[in-house]
């Protein structure tokens, strides 16, 4: 773990919080709370300033609209929250300036025991898994990060936890210098993101920066698929086991071999925090999965519907198809974030009946699979659920597993989700009790 940072040396201090999302107005309160006078900068003019009183931001300089040289001058250091270029950042910081990510700063200030997880994909659930195995062997657990609460608020509480559980980013480990979790995984990689990074190398080398200063005390858990590389170009001064999907565990609510690669490494993960595999199997049994993962919301008339809104990448729609048996009524569509979609040809070949386009990204999908599937395109996800709930048969799954980021007509996955089980209620008259 690394050496923690004294409450008041940001005393006086003077900071930048880039962006005025959840992780951005958290960051803002804990400088805020340390003493600090704070400048939070937000791109959207139109953003509701009535958040900062919500916050306790009342004495925070908030300037909105493009970000721009002298919204830096003066200070000491910069937070910048996720999704936003740290190369932009340091563009435009007076030279030497210290930029880090909200999880950088909140890890100065806690002492708990840290199981930090990453990946592609899968991270969520995986955090919410061990959670659960955690508090079924009694331990008191934050779970947070890139997932509901940002680190800075467990600080700011002042409460206190056995472990923390963190699902962390590319973009908030780009921006780590010091953060050393006790326990650090990576369940997978693909090319992601690569409209925000330079590169599916640079992309690989910031979850990397995961187990950089880790101690020989420490666990790194990676996946057995990505040794050579891993060997090749990093050197990791902590423990290593390298995991691989074995279909030793019993859970009904993960699916597939991606998810029992996943369970292998929470087992490796909590096994090295001191949770026998008994308990960890007992937890498997009970768990609920969060929603838009593979989620069966609804089964009528033999016809399975499966929210897998989540899956935003190319490996992550892969999982899910050969989770769930054939025939699959896929929904895909939205904006495109990289990745070679005609690799899942033969896949959609073998367990599609049809594939139901919607959003953006047409193009890409209707080049990659025109040879291999029956395709029909629609201008929104309301129209093409309503076509494939009214042609699925007994047997069928309706299965939303885009592919994509959500952005082209949602706000987030969450969203788009919710409008996916809608649509599908409206079209079968099933509505909620």
């Amino acid at each position: 773990m690394q050496e923690m940072v004294h409450k008041d040396q940001l005393k006086g201090h003077r900071a930048v919080v880039v962006g005025a999302g959840r992780s951005g107005l958290s960051a803002a309160a804990l400088l805020g709370s340390l003493g600090a006078g704070v400048r939070l900068l937000e791109k959207r003019t139109g953003f509701d300033a009535s958040q900062l009183e919500t916050k306790g931001l009342s004495d925070v300089e908030l300037i909105l609209g493009e970000h721009r040289q002298e919204h830096f001058k003066g200070a000491d250091l910069v937070v910048v929250s996720p999704g936003i270029s740290l190369a932009m950042v340091r563009s435009l910081c007076p030279e030497g300036r210290t930029v880090i990510s909200e999880l950088e700063l909140a890890s100065w200030f806690i002492s708990e025991p840290v199981i930090a997880v990453t990946g592609t994909n899968g991270k969520t659930t995986t955090c919410m898994l061990m959670q659960n195995v955690l508090e079924k062997a009694g331990r008191r657990v934050f779970t947070g990060g890139n997932i509901g609460t940002p680190l800075s608020d467990h600080v700011l509480s002042g409460k206190r936890a056995d472990i923390l559980v963190l699902e962390v980013s590319s973009f908030q480990l780009q921006g780590c210098s010091g953060f050393a979790p006790h326990v650090g995984v990576l369940l997978n990689f693909s090319a992601n993101h690569l409209d925000h990074h330079e590169s599916e190398e640079e992309y690989f080398r910031a979850k990397m920066q995961l187990f950089a200063r880790q101690s020989p005390m420490d666990l790194a858990v990676l996946p057995l698929e990505l040794r050579a590389r891993v060997e090749k170009d990093f050197r990791i001064k902590s423990n290593i086991p390298y995991f691989a999907p074995t279909g030793r565990f019993d859970c009904p609510a993960l699916p597939g071999a991606h998810n029992q690669a996943n369970m292998e490494a929470a087992l490796l993960a909590c096994g090295f925090v001191d949770v026998s595999r008994n308990i960890f199997d007992q937890a498997l049994q009970e768990f609920t999965p969060p929603p838009h993962r593979q989620e069966v919301f609804l089964q009528d008339k033999g016809v399975r519907y499966i929210n897998d809104s989540k899956a935003t990448t190319l490996e992550a729609m892969a999982a899910a198809l050969k989770a769930f048996d054939a025939p699959i009524r896929l929904l895909a569509g939205g904006r495109y974030k990289g990745g070679d979609f005609s690799l899942l040809a033969r896949t959609l070949q073998e367990k599609a009946a049809k594939v139901y386009l919607f959003g953006d990204s047409r193009e890409i999908f209707e080049n990659a699979w025109k040879d291999s599937v029956k395709i029909e395109y629609f201008p929104d996800l309301e129209q093409a659920a309503a076509r494939a709930v009214q042609e699925a048969d007994h047997g069928d799954s309706v299965l939303l597993s885009p592919g994509t980021s959500s952005f082209d007509l949602f706000s987030n996955y969450q969203e788009r989700g919710e409008a996916f089980k809608t649509a599908v209620r409206k079209e079968t008259g099933i509505t909620l009790q």
